[in-house]
């Protein structure tokens, strides 16, 4: 007995018409696009089982309806982006969404190499010191009033040079009587310590560190012969042609402070008034 040969839906006879398989079974051309068929995303109408089904993310079009939103040209066998669900070529989506070059405030595409600093991007191309006009790449660079430079230019034209050894300053330095310094440049005289952060003080326009200064110019006290500083506002007692320490001015004796008290002279011993009595 020949097999019965009908559409699986609605089991009309499919001899002498066009039919498609689906999964073994048979189906005319109406039920197959009734059951089987996806929905245009543009015009919502059925795409027909002779038409081309353009499909992205569980998405569909006729191909005559796989329009860019913005410019609807085709986007068949062309690239695209996608953004918020809404379709668009390479370009439209570059003009609405991509970074715009610094320079020359062109687009700069997707997949093409930019360079970014600070919000700002730029084209590889564009990215050159303001002064040479050379590509800077991945080298340093500094950025002053909007327009970056090489750090060979940026030296060339600002920087700063040591009072000391006659190189650019390019970060940090130090200020001394309205001269530029080099951190590592700006030292004691005598030591050769650096100044930078510390105290210190200068004789005959050259910079000492404090220690280095009592050693070589403080007067020294006359009972512990260790340097009077005098700076900082440290007080010392004078007398005649010696100097004290405010704590080593004592009596001799009974080493009593003579600070604000009389006292008297013996060789080169101070007394208190009682202690030269005895004397």
């Amino acid at each position: 007995m020949a097999a019965r040969y009908e559409c699986k839906e609605c089991e009309e006879s499919l001899y002498g018409r066009k039919y498609i398989l689906q999964e073994e079974n048979p189906y005319c051309l109406t039920c197959y696009e009734k059951t089987f068929s996806n929905t245009c995303e543009v015009c919502q109408k059925c795409i027909s089982c002779t038409s081309k089904d353009l499909s992205y993310k569980d998405r569909h079009w006729h191909s005559d309806c796989f329009l860019c939103t913005k410019c609807t040209c085709s986007l068949v066998e062309r690239p695209f982006a996608t953004k918020d669900n809404i379709i668009m070529c390479v370009e439209c989506y570059s003009d609405e969404y991509s970074a715009k070059c610094f320079a020359c405030l062109k687009t700069i595409m997707p997949g093409t190499k930019k360079m970014e600093h600070k919000g700002s991007s730029w084209h590889e191309n564009c990215f050159t010191c303001r002064r040479c006009q050379q590509p800077i790449g991945t080298r340093s660079f500094v950025n002053k009033e909007g327009s970056n430079y090489c750090m060979s230019c940026y030296e060339k034209q600002f920087a700063l040079q040591c009072v000391q050894c006659k190189k650019p300053i390019t970060t940090g330095g130090v200020n001394y009587r309205d001269q530029p310094w080099h951190k590592e440049c700006f030292v004691c005289i005598s030591c050769k310590q650096q100044l930078s952060g510390q105290r210190f003080t200068s004789r005959d326009d050259f910079a000492y560190c404090l220690n280095c200064f009592c050693n070589l110019f403080a007067k020294k006290c006359a009972y512990c012969t260790t340097p009077i500083s005098g700076l900082g506002g440290s007080k010392y007692i004078a007398f005649e042609e010696r100097q004290w320490h405010n704590d080593c001015f004592n009596c001799e004796k009974c080493s009593v402070s003579l600070i604000g008290r009389g006292f008297l002279t013996s060789r080169d011993d101070v007394l208190c008034p009682d202690c030269g009595k005895d004397a």
